[in-house]
């Protein structure tokens, strides 16, 4: 049951812009209403934050293309670009504060925090929301549903 692979990974890229969307949206606006950094500690540099939520859309994008190319259920597919976001976020942000600051277990502990109860977790939690989204939208372009039609695209039968 699985659908055209370049229509897979076309919702795939748009599903992947839309979360870069969201999480920027949403760290502007719990920073502007909590009056706090995304990235409170100033070691860290100015990379770490883009650096790990480009890693996490990069993620989110080839989990999507590979699994809705493959059909798989909404629900299974939230749950696992949560993980996978996740775990690519914590990736990325050791790896960027490992970089700027030159210690490897300071940027561990750093990076689960961020990511666990910090500005990060908007990421995979965002990353759930956008693959369910994703996944009902091949599984209804599957089932023959149709993208909604312009006034002038449409016959004048209609």
């Amino acid at each position: 049951m699985a659908t055209n692979s370049g229509n897979a990974w076309a919702v795939a890229g748009f599903a992947a812009a839309l979360e870069v969307a969201l999480v920027v949206a949403a760290f502007g606006l719990v920073s502007l209403f909590a009056d706090a950094e995304p990235i409170a500690d100033p070691a860290a540099g100015r990379l770490v934050g883009p650096i790990t939520i480009g890693a996490a859309v990069l993620a989110l994008l080839l989990l999507l293309g590979v699994a809705l190319d493959r059909g798989v259920r909404p629900w299974s597919l939230a749950g696992l670009a949560l993980v996978v976001t996740w775990a690519a976020g914590v990736l990325a942000a050791t790896v960027a504060y490992a970089a700027a600051t030159g210690t490897l277990l300071a940027a561990l502990i750093f990076a689960l925090s961020f990511m666990t109860v910090g500005f990060g977790l908007i990421i995979p939690v965002s990353a759930a929301l956008v693959a369910l989204l994703a996944a009902v939208t091949a599984r209804a372009q599957r089932g023959g549903v149709e993208r909604p039609r312009w006034p002038w695209e449409r016959d004048d039968e209609e």
